[in-house]
């Protein structure tokens, strides 16, 4: 709690974007399992919007149909990207404001008191550790996430193509 505290409004705005991003992957994890379970479902709303809409079929018109499919269970994925990318920015901004911080408290008070210095240096280090240990596992689920809908999606098309 008192590494919360040291690393200030930072620290508290990475924390709150964690508590989101893990929200948002936990979502897409159930979201995820239960798609796997209805595939047979997608595979045959996909047949149907085909039937609907196209009379020529054409490995464009599969496509597009799976995308559309896909992008339904793509949501809240990007907030997980941009999560993962601007944290490491948001741990070098604080580090930035700690060594800042550091060096202020120099100026005011020179060079004879250590801790003087090292304060400042602390929360710069925090807000970095902080950073990073909020990118690390959303860019990890990003990635884990976008490699699932893509076995899905090539799932979907293969069993269309064998019911057509």
């Amino acid at each position: 709690m008192q590494y919360i505290d040291r690393g200030g409004i930072i620290v508290t705005i990475l924390i709150g974007l964690n508590i989101l991003g893990f929200g948002i992957m936990l979502w897409k994890l159930i979201i995820l399992s239960l798609a796997r379970n209805q595939k047979e479902k997608m595979v045959q709303n996909t047949l149907d919007f085909i039937k609907k809409n196209n009379q020529d079929f054409d490995k464009k018109s599969l496509q597009n149909t799976l995308d559309m499919q896909i992008q339904k269970l793509e949501s809240g994925l990007g907030t997980v990207k941009i999560i993962a990318s601007i944290a490491p920015l948001l741990g070098l901004l604080g580090t930035v404001v700690g060594v800042l911080t550091a060096f202020d408290a120099i100026a005011k008070q020179g060079l004879g008191d250590p801790s003087i210095f090292s304060g400042g240096i602390s929360i710069a280090l925090i807000t970095t550790v902080a950073g990073l240990i909020v990118a690390i596992p959303h860019y990890v689920g990003y990635n884990y996430f976008i490699g699932l809908l893509d076995a899905i999606e090539l799932k979907l098309e293969k069993e269309v193509l064998e019911k057509l």
